[in-house]
């Protein structure tokens, strides 16, 4: 997402965001998740190419969605979504996402989000046509309750649940994770890095301009942001006590949370892929993960 729209520093072109890709998937990344709604259609269209340049398409496991609709104003109000979760909407909108990505079939598609205006059922008995039809293997969901996971596997396997989970984002941990769990599905957390804010880099010095995601988001304001640093402190300390990053500390404590639990940090630069790819390898300890789980409660809502 972050090499097209919401975090997308302008110095990094469109050049180096597939050369990223293709390091990514040089260094065995198999699985790569984008949206339609990420840049206007522009991110599916760089994972496209980067794909179709890597000569690998048989190994990648690749993840887009549909049901956000918008955000085509300046500044802040780029990221003003409605939600469409109509079946002819859902069908017309992974015609499109094939097209971009120039794919016959989409591995995983998620209904980004529940359209409150449609009944959660009629999108996704729409989605599993598009299994029958061939144009998708594997079917997601976004940000979805176990009462509404519980209504459309009646009708159609959830293979996985991509939602935030971080070590300032715990929603999910008490119901979602453990459901995902009962039922062979995957939980994908999406932001394991806290946007950013879990690697120690953003202080109450930072400023984000109004075409960075986080200007919208009261999380990171600057009260937040000030209270927010005991969080920050925790990791740190984590972090120097057992020779790795921030960033690892935290990526390591969301794959703690199950072998069902799958992360997927963005970034757009190289150094911090490989630094990402490397907290695979950190198994944290019983006094780690503890330490970790009592940190404090955030400041600030997520949206």
């Amino acid at each position: 997402m972050g090499l097209s729209w919401a975090y997308h520093d302008a110095s990094v072109g469109a050049e180096e965001a597939e050369q990223l890709l293709r390091t990514a998937i040089d260094s065995g990344v198999d699985h790569f998740d984008t949206s339609d709604a990420y840049g206007f259609g522009e991110n599916e269209k760089l994972v496209g190419r980067a794909i179709a340049a890597s000569g690998r398409r048989d190994e990648l496991v690749l993840a887009t969605k549909a049901g956000l609709v918008g955000g085509d104003g300046e500044g802040s109000a780029k990221y003003k979504y409605a939600r469409n979760g109509r079946p002819e909407y859902i069908r017309d909108a992974c015609d499109a996402s094939l097209r971009r990505l120039g794919l016959e079939t989409i591995d995983l598609y998620y209904l980004h989000r529940i359209d409150p205006e449609t009944p959660v059922e009629e999108t996704w008995s729409a989605m599993a046509g598009l299994v029958a039809a061939g144009k998708v293997r594997w079917l997601g969901i976004s940000e979805a309750k176990v009462a509404e996971l519980e209504r459309i596997r009646r009708i159609h396997p959830v293979t996985a649940v991509q939602s935030e989970l971080s070590l300032w984002t715990r929603d999910y941990l008490e119901d979602v994770l453990p459901w995902c769990e009962t039922n062979g599905t995957s939980f994908v957390a999406f932001s394991p890095l806290g946007r950013g804010f879990l690697t120690g880099t953003i202080t109450t010095e930072s400023r984000f301009s109004e075409n960075d995601f986080r200007s919208t988001l009261p999380r990171f304001s600057a009260e937040a942001v000030a209270a927010n640093q005991r969080i920050v402190e925790a990791v740190r300390a984590v972090a120097e006590r057992v020779g790795r990053s921030s960033a690892q500390v935290a990526l390591a404590w969301v794959l703690a949370r199950g072998e069902h639990v799958l992360a997927i940090p963005g970034t757009q630069r190289e150094k911090y892929l490989r630094q990402n790819l490397a907290a695979g390898d950190l198994e944290l300890s019983p006094q780690d993960l503890a330490e970790l789980d009592a940190v404090p409660a955030p400041v600030g809502g997520r949206y």
